[in-house]
């Protein structure tokens, strides 16, 4: 939010597919409507971003499938991102997914199945990787977990550990970042359901609980979380499709929790839904699924309120905002702004 107290949005899209790079939309307080106020190509298929904790940086990812790379964007000028130094490889291929910690960014590269820690200067712009940590190990299903593919890292709310997703290997693995040498060590790895698919993980508001969207078995996995420990332990899985759907072929992209812990929204591409989640205790129940208001619903992201939830439709290349029922987690339609290829978003 600038000095105006005017809100914006990042949207990320697959240039490769006829995306437009990064699009910057403003953000209507009241309805939630999404108007474009300026857009840069700077960097191939930006599709994952990211804010620094100010909101005067932001990061993406260079989804590139063999060289893939990472860019920083000053956000003196809001509407008009200015790219800080080159794009800097990050020494893995297709990187999918990128987080903040301990002083470094850190790349999920999915075609080589590895986190690289990359170092971020005073001014935000990024070096070149300090470490990469490669994943090993596969799962049963041979076209999709033939070798690890890391979908996503992110730190815990502790602080302590940093996290990382890998659907190739059906596991989530724990790791230290020291944060002088950005080295990364496996400190503990939970092994998942064989043939899962796990591809994002949320936390708990309260910090004891996470969640994982599998993407190859259309389900949400609750794990309890030690931070003292640093160790996780699955609890069960619940379905985001319904019986009547349930082969049909779907792969669930994203998992987002409301701010009170009651809901948990997950985007199905396949299915081109978002399903509703009662979350109780260590028990989900799925209370329905409704349209996502396009097709292939890539990412899901709740304003900073949590009373709006937003949709980046990556193959009818579209953003489409849902006001959220209070009462229920039910999602309705409120508006929709074309980006092609769209497939993340994130607010400042």
């Amino acid at each position: 939010m600038d000095v105006a107290g005017v809100r914006r949005a990042y949207i990320g899209s697959f240039t490769s597919a006829g995306g437009y790079g990064i699009t910057t939309a403003t953000v209507d307080p009241d309805t939630g409507k999404l108007t474009e106020s300026g857009r840069t190509d700077a960097v191939a298929d930006p599709s994952f971003l990211a804010l620094s904790p100010d909101t005067t940086v932001l990061y993406t990812v260079s989804e590139r499938p063999e060289h893939g790379g990472a860019a920083a964007f000053s956000l003196t000028d809001p509407d008009t991102p200015a790219q800080l130094g080159a794009t800097v490889p990050v020494g893995g291929g297709a990187p999918t997914h990128l987080c903040l910690a301990a002083g470094h960014l850190l790349t999920a590269n999915y075609a080589s199945g590895s986190v690289s820690a990359l170092p971020v200067g005073p001014d935000g712009a990024l070096g070149a990787p300090r470490h990469v940590l490669r994943h090993t190990g596969g799962g049963p299903n041979r076209e999709r977990q033939e070798a690890p593919h890391a979908h996503a890292v992110l730190p815990d709310p502790s602080g302590r550990w940093v996290l990382s997703v890998d659907l190739g290997t059906d596991s989530v693995r724990v790791c230290a970042l020291d944060r002088v040498s950005g080295e990364l060590g496996v400190h503990h790895e939970t092994v998942l359901r064989a043939g899962s698919g796990p591809r994002h993980l949320v936390f708990h508001p309260g910090g004891h609980r996470a969640y994982v969207v599998n993407e190859l078995e259309s389900s949400v996995t609750v794990l309890a979380w030690d931070a003292q420990t640093g160790v996780l332990t699955p609890l069960g899985s619940t379905a985001t499709l319904p019986k009547e759907a349930a082969d049909q072929p779907n792969y669930p992209s994203e998992v987002v929790i409301s701010p009170d812990a009651r809901f948990i929204w997950v985007a199905n591409r396949g299915h081109d839904s978002i399903a509703v989640l009662s979350a109780d205790g260590d028990r989900l129940e799925l209370l329905g699924t409704h349209p996502c208001g396009g097709h292939w619903p890539r990412h899901l992201t709740l304003d900073p309120e949590g009373r709006r939830l937003y949709a980046a439709n990556e193959r009818s290349g579209d953003v489409t905002w849902f006001d959220l029922e209070q009462a229920t987690g039910r999602p309705r339609r409120a508006g929709s702004l074309p980006v092609p290829a769209a497939s993340c978003v994130v607010f400042g």
